[in-house]
């Protein structure tokens, strides 16, 4: 008996091959996916409109290794790989490998990763910390695999950025999906929501498919992208694979478990700079104290009558829901928010801040908030340009190039510069406020942490109101 899959809208459709020594097998609705004499292949089910057996895209790998295993021949026509410089046959297949090729020499914890990666089937997350190099560890996985690649990334500045990586290093043309451009080469990038719309269309194109910032992959819409792509090479990137919505599990299941690890002390005084976390303690104001523990204690007492204990990313996504229809689940919820917005835009915060940023004048400062409307009163005060969501990719890019080459001796940001921004050097970064997540927080250390050139230490200040859930969520972090 011989097996025959192909890629159609999605999925694997698995079938007997009716030119196959058991093609009155094609007519049995349950042959391909259980009868037939063939064994159970993961993720396949019988399709009722056809009679055959179907499973998501990503199930591919894993059903060819259960038929290698069971000594099934195999008609396989999934792949449509398409090698650089032209296009795919008539027929949708071409075999032909990519010569890639890089100048690139890993470190010797690149090489391990990566030989952990390949030991694992080619499939799996690699969690190494901002700075750590996972770029290139990447770009090597495309030489030894030699394969049609698609990277896919959270946004359009990490678009570009491994757009001009991809055409820098390869001597082939670099497709992309983003930005307004729907390109598609043997080599290409897309953001997740291009991937999400196009991975449909391509899912049979590539390889290999590469996942930076990886644990975006958990989010309930982008998980298609994953779905619905064959590719059996998958690698996956992150500096933080854990949510706290438990999330990686699903991540785990699509792009395969983490494989290789990291963290910034295993690299510190190396690979990165040291560095030394300091946490500064401000008290509110009389008029801040009485409005934060008015709401505060408005938000502890519904969900004290509630039973809500807050164990898991879900409690508050229930609470969410019932704020939906309970009035004071509501109250509570907007009464959260505006405690938070007192404890982290503490006018003592920026008292803390111009000290700091005068006993560091001569370093590169990186000063991180939640708000936006935090950062313009922090660039208006202290004359520092100002990066946010509504600052135009233009403007962005020449800040950061003007601090990069020394113009600017220091930056304010709202989230934008977390993760997904090539950041220049700098050795000081001042968290005023954030979400308090472990991610959010290893992401801004990991702006400070490439080597410098004197072999100085790093720091990082993190400025807390005392006697806050901003002050108890630092500590249980330390």
């Amino acid at each position: 008996m011989t097996v025959r899959l192909s890629y159609e809208n999605g999925t694997i459709r698995v079938e007997a091959d009716p030119e196959g020594d058991n093609g009155a097998a094609g007519a049995d609705s349950d042959a391909p996916a259980r009868g037939g004499g063939l064994p159970p292949l993961p993720g396949v089910e019988t399709d009722p409109r056809s009679g055959t057996g179907r499973a998501p895209a990503h199930r591919y790998a894993a059903i060819r290794r259960a038929l290698e295993v069971a000594g099934v021949p195999v008609d396989d026509r999934v792949p449509a790989w398409e090698p650089a410089g032209s296009r795919a046959g008539d027929d949708g297949h071409d075999d032909a490998e990519l010569a890639l090729s890089t100048d690139y020499d890993l470190r010797e914890y690149q090489a391990e990763a990566l030989a952990a990666w390949h030991d694992a089937d080619d499939r799996g997350v690699l969690e190494l910390p901002t700075g750590a190099g996972k770029t290139v560890i990447a770009i090597r996985a495309m030489v030894d695999l030699g394969v049609p690649t698609l990277v896919v990334v959270p946004t359009i500045d990490l678009l570009e950025q491994w757009q001009r990586e991809l055409e820098t290093e390869f001597d082939v043309p670099i497709g992309r999906f983003g930005g307004g451009e729907q390109r598609r080469e043997a080599i290409t990038v897309s953001t997740y929501d291009s991937a999400y719309l196009k991975a449909e269309d391509v899912g049979d194109a590539f390889g290999l498919v590469v996942f930076d910032e990886v644990h975006h992959l958990g989010g309930e819409g982008y998980r298609d992208v994953a779905r619905l792509l064959a590719a059996p090479a998958r690698l996956g990137l992150t500096a933080t694979f854990e949510r706290p919505d438990g999330a990686h599990e699903t991540v785990a299941e699509l792009v395969g478990e983490r494989v290789y690890a990291l963290d910034v002390d295993d690299l510190a005084g190396d690979h990165l700079a040291s560095y030394d976390i300091r946490r500064i303690e401000v008290e509110l104001t009389p008029e801040e104290r009485e409005r934060y523990d008015e709401k505060q204690g408005t938000f502890l007492e519904y969900v004290r009558e509630a039973g809500i204990t807050f164990e898991t990313g879900e409690d508050y996504r229930k609470l969410v829901m019932r704020s939906g229809t309970d009035p004071r689940a509501r109250e509570a919820l907007l009464a959260k928010s505006a405690a938070r917005e007192v404890m982290m835009n503490a006018d003592r915060k920026l008292e803390r801040l111009g000290d700091l940023l005068e006993r560091h004048r001569d370093d590169r400062v990186i000063v991180f908030t939640a708000h936006t409307e935090l950062v313009y009163r922090i660039s208006e005060r202290f004359l520092i340009p100002a990066i946010t969501a509504e600052t135009g990719a233009k403007e962005r890019r020449e800040v950061l190039e003007r601090f990069r080459d020394g113009t600017y001796s220091r930056v304010v940001a709202a989230n934008v510069l977390d993760e997904g921004v090539d950041v220049p050097d700098a050795n000081v970064a001042v968290v005023l406020s954030g979400s308090g997540s472990e991610r959010e927080f290893t992401q801004r250390l990991g702006r400070i942490l490439r080597p410098k050139a004197d072999g100085g230490r790093a720091v990082l200040y993190e400025i807390v109101s005392a006697e806050t859930a901003e002050e108890r969520v630092a500590a249980r972090r330390r």
